[in-house]
């Protein structure tokens, strides 16, 4: 009798521990109960900075300059991340974003059949159509650029990629898009030019053989 109390005892002792522990987890999944997000996250604009700490400022490429020199094989590999929203074929459909053949140049919110944001209607106050420069701020940062657009594609923050893609979308039902003339004032100063047009010290007179000393500059993109 004695043993039977005695394993009574061990077998409520332990449901009585079995219960504690499934009270314990009730508990504190109510407390710590966390809900899953209405949105998977937004889009945060850090411009990024220099080693330095202050942010880099960046000139505008110099289309005239860098657009025929562009690669435009790269260009098109750079479209490969796009093609899951948007086609480029002539004639093709849209898709998530509209068709992009003949963007460059094209009227801003204007391809037949796709429904863009009211952000993007609105946007045609301020580029009316999507010029180079128009289409490399968009790219850069599409959410910054246009806030509110549907495009949720976070940007290409290298410049020489930019470059690229653009060069491959002209080639794309935009061929026709005239490329502008060189602009001094997009180019970066070329650094110690100031002292080679400046007198020699020590009262020497500079060469008057009549041949110029030139720098040769070549400009290339900052590096989306």
């Amino acid at each position: 009798m004695s043993g039977d109390l005695k394993w009574n005892k061990i077998f409520g002792a332990g449901l009585g521990t079995v219960f504690a522990i499934l009270v314990v987890q009730q508990v504190s999944g109510a407390i710590f109960r966390t809900e899953a997000p209405e949105k998977m996250g937004y889009f945060v604009d850090a411009p990024e900075t220099p080693a330095g700490g202050a942010a880099a400022v960046e000139l505008a490429p110099d289309w005239g300059t860098v657009l025929p020199v562009a690669d435009i094989a790269a260009g098109e590999a750079a479209f490969a991340r796009c093609q899951a929203c948007h086609d480029i074929a002539a004639g093709g459909p849209n898709k998530i974003g509209p068709n992009l053949n003949g963007v460059v140049g094209r009227a801003v919110a204007s391809h037949a059949g796709f429904a863009y944001s009211d952000a993007m209607k609105a946007h045609v106050s301020v580029d009316p159509t999507w010029t180079l420069d128009a289409l490399d701020h968009f790219i850069t940062a599409p959410q910054r650029y246009v806030a509110g657009t549907k495009m949720s594609f976070a940007g290409l923050r290298d410049t020489q990629t930019r470059v690229n893609l653009i060069a491959y979308l002209r080639s794309q039902g935009s061929a026709g898009f005239p490329v502008p003339a060189p602009d001094p004032a997009r180019q970066p100063p070329v650094a110690g030019a100031a002292d080679a047009t400046a007198a020699p010290a020590d009262g020497v007179a500079a060469p008057t053989d009549g041949v110029a000393d030139t720098a040769a500059v070549q400009v290339a993109p900052a590096a989306h």
